[in-house]
């Protein structure tokens, strides 16, 4: 019975465990490193290592997804399987704004293009020339 109802849920499951977003942090309070996954902010796990705390919260997302599946509720999308249109609207202080577009004029760039530089730089990515405009 229980070997049915596991199989019967993997199949009912689109998403798999390793498709979703984990971070494993070390906790003062629990004294252990606690696993966590990002599109289940409810769920967490203990570990006295990373890679127990990782392979705990890994189960725990299984037998989510297989509950889930069961039930036929719907598992939440990982962001890895998520597409997204690299457009983004964006509010800002008014004041900000205008230091961004005065930055952006002297480089003579697009404000467009400023702020992606500035992002990029600010994740480590190693930004694309800046272009000045035409």
């Amino acid at each position: 019975m229980q070997k049915d109802r596991l199989s019967r849920a993997k199949r009912a499951s689109k998403h798999k465990t390793e498709d979703y977003l984990y971070s494993v942090v070390w906790s003062d309070d629990d004294e252990a490193f606690i696993g966590r996954v990002l599109e289940f902010p409810s769920l967490a796990a203990h570990g006295n290592t990373q890679e127990a705390a990782l392979r705990e919260i890994g189960s725990v997302v299984r037998y989510a997804l297989e509950d889930l599946a069961e039930s036929r509720e719907v598992a939440p999308e990982p962001l890895s399987k998520r597409s997204f249109s690299g457009t983004l609207n964006l509010r800002m202080p008014k004041h900000l704004h205008r230091q961004l577009a005065i930055e952006a004029a002297q480089e003579g760039v697009s404000l467009n293009q400023w702020i992606n530089t500035k992002l990029a730089t600010f994740h480590g990515y190693a930004p694309a020339r800046v272009r000045k405009a035409s």
